[in-house]
């Protein structure tokens, strides 16, 4: 399997971590994805016994979902993953609930830090995350990567037929063409994105850094969605405005669209017919962090096709996409156990630099750049 070959490469003495979620009765499912559910659960299963001819020793994991991508995982999991030492002492001095919540300060948080660095040698070197919802804007991911070195894979959402798609990309092109961009974005100041549909939004970067997410993972602390192929950054709280025009929820094409309304960071207005306009209104009531323009991300893997799975779309190439919620785990402010991407197709993207000049870099979803493929 080339997750453990060619993306993570794994060695032989390592520990890898590999989990699953298991759904739970008040998750509302048709056949077709309950099916979908079902092969990736099968897939982490075959994952772990393939796991076997790879490394030393294989840890593995089912835990009922969490329903929402953001939310910290149960403590099994991070018993697994940092160590059962690390647990008893994060628990002793009443830690653990706090990082669970997302209620955590930056005086508990400190501390949490230096608790899991002291006992980072019992993590996992390893971890491939085939839960349904995503770990990887989560506190969990975070200080395994940061501060224990763990490489990271995370695939939620994750379908088999992604294995004979983007799975198939050259990884070494795509490395290549997605450090290109970040590098180009780095430069910029201000960010102006706008789509055919009435999608219109600028915000600043000033201070934050362009990522890439290039699905190789050979380096200490690296993490990556898998399929693989963006660049992504956390926009300057309080500074983005305008309004998304969303065509697509995650899984599905809306029925009609539903309108974002964007004033000093947050989404302050939701409108639309749509019966995903009355989840989204939950979760914005929830906590205004939940509103918080969180990340900016451009596809750039030309294997990814589909437009109903949002793991998959955020990664073609040309789209852009912009998550509503955390981005504490990638360079940003916000703390909260929510995280959700939206998918923009044509859009158009101009960088402002500081000198107030202006580059367009891509056109109705055509990158400009000639060295860009």
């Amino acid at each position: 399997m080339d997750i453990f070959r060619v993306n993570l490469g794994v060695k032989k003495y390592e520990k890898v971590l590999i989990f699953n979620d298991i759904p739970i009765e008040k998750e509302e499912m048709d056949e077709s994805e309950r099916q979908r559910r079902f092969n990736l659960r099968t897939l982490a299963l075959l994952a772990a016994e393939i796991g076997k001819n790879y490394c030393k020793k294989i840890l593995f994991c089912e835990y009922p979902a969490t329903c929402g991508h953001g939310i910290e995982p149960p403590e099994e999991l991070w018993k697994l993953a940092f160590g059962q030492k690390t647990i008893e002492v994060l628990k002793k001095e009443g830690l653990l609930m706090l990082v669970l919540s997302k209620d955590a300060r930056n005086k508990v948080l400190n501390r949490v830090e230096e608790i899991i660095k002291k006992y980072k040698k019992n993590s996992v070197d390893c971890v491939i995350a085939l839960s349904n919802y995503s770990t990887t804007h989560t506190m969990f991911r975070d200080f395994l990567t940061r501060i224990c070195g763990c490489r990271y894979a995370s695939m939620p959402l994750f379908d088999i037929s992604m294995l004979e798609g983007p799975m198939c990309v050259d990884w070494k092109s795509l490395a290549k063409n997605t450090k290109k961009i970040a590098d180009e974005i780095n430069k910029a100041d201000l960010i102006e994105v706008k789509t055919f549909n009435g999608t219109y939004i600028t915000f600043s970067k000033k201070g934050r850094k362009v990522l890439s997410d290039t699905g190789i993972l050979k380096r200490p602390g690296s993490f990556s969605n898998l399929p693989a192929g963006e660049v992504f950054l956390a926009p300057l709280e309080g500074t983005a405005r305008g309004k998304l025009i969303l065509e697509w929820a995650p899984t599905r094409r809306l029925t009609s669209p539903i309108s974002l309304t964007v004033r000093d960071g947050y989404v302050t207005d939701i409108q639309g017919r749509d019966k995903y306009t009355e989840y989204l209104k939950a979760k914005l009531s929830e906590r205004k962090e939940n509103g918080n323009i969180a990340e900016l991300g451009i596809g750039t893997n030309n294997r990814a096709t589909r437009p109903d799975n949002i793991l998959e779309s955020e990664k073609i190439f040309g789209t852009i996409h912009i998550a509503l919620g955390d981005n504490s785990s990638f360079g940003g402010r916000i703390k909260t156990p929510f995280h959700q991407d939206f998918v923009f197709f044509r859009p158009t993207v101009k960088l402002i630099f500081k000198d107030e000049s202006k580059k367009m870099i891509i056109k109705s979803g055509k990158f400009l750049s000639s060295e860009v493929s």
